[in-house]
């Protein structure tokens, strides 16, 4: 699903003060950065048309799909666009702010079709105009259809609106965020680390490569979910932006200070203009904080977290032991200077993926998913949502969509 689920549960259970004080300061500051969420009033829920696969070959792979959620087929999608009266909502699955996701079951078809679920992202129109996020929704919903059907990255089933909301449809990603994985580990191993780094090195391989230069920029466990058989699943593409390449086949440069502060790249904070380089510093930030359980620079105040991102290096606990390949793997992402950053040199991915710290990965096999996670979420039924916190049902946003802002606005929402 396309949308953050922050966590709701303190911090504890024998984490060291320090860890448990800089894990609550980042999850505080995560949640005041979520803007690309809302907290709209629930609606039934509906369906509309059903987006193919990548041509890509290798996406087409049925075996890549999520075993547990077959969505294809058995709601006349290719013949009327579905009414809300044809989902039943079940529960919120997290909320933010400016979006509510929210686990729906079909109200009619077959018996095999009432028994699917999906996640629906749901954005009150009137705040995604209140907070000027009218770009980065749309950038959200053409790039989810343009990357459905990877093996890594949530899948968009549809996308629809009515007079006051917008509707991402997405596969249900049952398993919960890594991030409180994390948590209740308190940090992985460096096996359990590297599996999931070669999968977001994948994702971002396909992003950066072979997507015209996508962005993610929000890269953090609480975007990462577990599906069924352990694997990550890339959401919340609020913050991508396909950047495009300049004449000299370079990435054009963005300047939108978004993300979340721990995982900033140094060139976002100085306004110097970034390009997919920022997801390469990201996941080196992902990987210290998997193999020691909190980020490298953190802060209650973000301003204090920007200056250590600037103008402190990387250092590693003494008492956590972390090998000196995963150390330089780490260093070579959060480099400032980006023209000597590992995964945006010449060469890119493929360097990533030479760098010794993945010495014996199987890449193919990573790509086709060949092995289980090495946590397997606890599951009863495909619509069990036992691994996501419970939040209030409720909107307390009731803005109303007036006819003025009708008038000027629903031209943006076209494509929805």
């Amino acid at each position: 699903m396309a949308a953050t689920v922050a966590s709701s549960h303190p911090f504890g259970g024998g984490l060291h003060p320090l860890q448990a004080k800089g894990l609550l300061a980042a999850a505080q500051q995560r949640q005041q950065q979520q803007q690309t969420q809302s907290q709209p009033q629930l609606h039934p829920c509906m369906l509309s048309q059903h987006h193919s696969y990548q041509n890509d070959q290798r996406r087409n792979d049925p075996s890549q799909t999520q075993k547990n959620n077959d969505t294809s087929g058995g709601f006349e999608m290719a013949t009327r666009k579905p009414r809300l009266s044809d989902f039943h909502r079940i529960r919120t699955l997290g909320t933010g702010t400016f979006a509510r996701v929210v686990l729906v079951r079909p109200a009619n078809g077959t018996e095999i079709d009432r028994q699917k679920v999906y996640a629906l992202k749901i954005l009150r129109k009137t705040e995604v105009i209140r907070l000027k996020q009218i770009d980065h929704v749309r950038h959200e919903r053409q790039i989810l259809q343009d990357v459905t059907g990877h093996p890594f990255i949530t899948s968009l089933q549809a996308s629809f609106s009515d007079h006051d909301f917008l509707y991402l449809l997405l596969d249900y990603i049952p398993g919960g965020e890594l991030f409180t994985y994390l948590r209740k580990y308190r940090r992985f191993d460096e096996e359990m680390a590297r599996f999931y780094a070669a999968e977001i090195v994948l994702v971002l391989e396909y992003l950066h490569e072979e997507q015209g230069g996508i962005a993610y920029r929000d890269m953090k466990p609480e975007n990462l979910l577990l599906d069924a058989d352990g694997h990550i699943k890339l959401v919340d593409f609020g913050f991508a932006k396909r950047l495009g390449y300049n004449d000299v086949e370079r990435p054009v440069e963005t300047y939108t200070l978004c993300g979340t502060p721990e995982y900033l790249a140094p060139e976002v904070i100085q306004n110097k203009g970034h390009t997919t380089a920022v997801d390469w510093w990201a996941l080196g930030i992902l990987i210290y904080e998997f193999l020691t359980g909190y980020p490298p620079f953190y802060h209650n105040n973000p301003l204090e977290i920007y200056r250590q991102i600037v103008e402190k290096p990387v250092l590693f606990p003494s008492s956590t032991e972390i090998s000196e390949e995963a150390k330089d793997i780490i260093r070579s992402f959060c480099t400032v200077d980006r023209t000597m950053r590992l995964g945006n040199m010449s060469g890119g991915a493929a360097r990533v993926k030479a760098h010794p710290w993945f010495k014996g990965v199987d890449w193919e096999a990573v790509e086709q998913r060949r092995h289980k996670g090495p946590i397997i979420p606890h599951l009863s039924h495909p619509g069990d949502a036992s691994c996501f916190d419970v939040y209030p049902e409720q909107d307390v946003h009731n803005e109303a969509y007036t006819e003025e802002m009708f008038e000027k606005y629903e031209k943006y929402f076209g494509d929805f």
